[in-house]
């Protein structure tokens, strides 16, 4: 497969579109993020590296991040976990209150911004340190030391964070989190605010394309079993209310942040990191959307 080609034809495609897209100015640092920003970089199985555009520049990955706090989590707890948050897709906003009344405080899924601070209580409850311990575990798995979070996007959210504030204590009152509620949103605020370029982002997640083991180090992150279905979560939850459209358009697992990134994963094949701060009405990438649909498409290689 030609990826450089395909990738050259639909980088050059999306990015003259008009994108009707707004950057997340409810947070602050977001929003004064240069809006005209895209970038792709694939990293394949077969150790190809091809990247287009702004692929070098770091950005806040926000709820890409989840995915790797559930991925250590999973290494602890195993299937004990989703006895506390569960794995259906929930068809509501990443943010939304609604479920969490009528299931007693357990989050439909892990990407939800109330399924990661369950995860993040988890963390919090069997790490010494967490935020140094986290930080490892990421660095390690790509073996880049020089991945990190960034305190001014962190602070960003803390300040505005209400309704995470009101998420948290409430599934606190339902006994669904042990730590306090303070100690747990300054960790989840924290995970959010890492920062990577799609290139970093891409050689990272290329360990969920290949059965849960790191590319780089040859070591085993997850078994095969739990690689399989933090992709399954992916591909049905990833993208909140537009989870179906994604799987409809682009038919890859993947996840998305309102940072303006988008991974994707083809199992046993590549994964592929697009940003683009503007996001549609979901909150998802516009062109990053758009321009996964295309190479999809294109290279007619999807899990379907």
């Amino acid at each position: 497969m030609n990826f450089e080609n395909i990738m050259e034809e639909v980088y050059q495609k999306i990015k003259t579109i008009n994108d009707p897209g707004s950057p997340a100015s409810y947070i602050p640092e977001l929003a004064i993020v240069d809006e005209s920003k895209f970038g792709v970089h694939i990293s394949t199985n077969n150790k190809e590296n091809i990247g287009l555009g702004d692929c070098n520049e770091k950005f806040s990955i926000q709820s890409i991040a989840k995915v790797l706090s559930l991925c250590l989590a999973y290494r602890l707890q195993g299937d004990q976990l989703w006895e506390r948050v569960g794995v259906e897709p929930s068809g509501t906003s990443f943010n939304s209150l609604v479920q969490l009344e009528a299931d007693k405080g357990i989050p439909r899924n892990p990407f939800l911004n109330a399924g990661a601070i369950v995860i993040s209580d988890i963390l919090l409850s069997n790490l010494e340190n967490p935020k140094a311990e986290f930080l490892h575990f990421v660095q390690g798995i790509s073996n880049n030391k020089s991945l990190d979070y960034s305190s001014r996007i962190a602070e960003s959210e803390k300040a505005v964070g209400y309704r995470n504030i009101a998420l948290c204590n409430f599934i606190k009152s339902f006994g669904n989190v042990a730590n306090e509620p303070c100690d747990i949103l300054d960790f989840y605020f924290d995970l959010c605010s890492l920062e990577m370029s799609c290139k970093e982002l891409s050689n990272l997640f290329l360990f969920l394309a290949n059965n849960g083991r790191s590319m780089s180090t040859n070591k085993s992150i997850l078994s095969e079993s739990q690689s399989k279905r933090i992709n399954a979560l992916m591909q049905t939850c990833g993208f909140y209310d537009e989870s179906g459209e994604f799987a409809f358009k682009v038919g890859l697992p993947g996840k998305s942040g309102v940072g303006g990134g988008i991974i994707a994963i083809h199992p046993d094949q590549y994964a592929i990191a697009v940003w683009s701060p503007k996001l549609n009405k979901k909150g998802n990438s516009f062109k990053g959307m758009k321009f996964l649909e295309e190479f999809t498409t294109k290279s007619e290689l999807s899990i379907f």
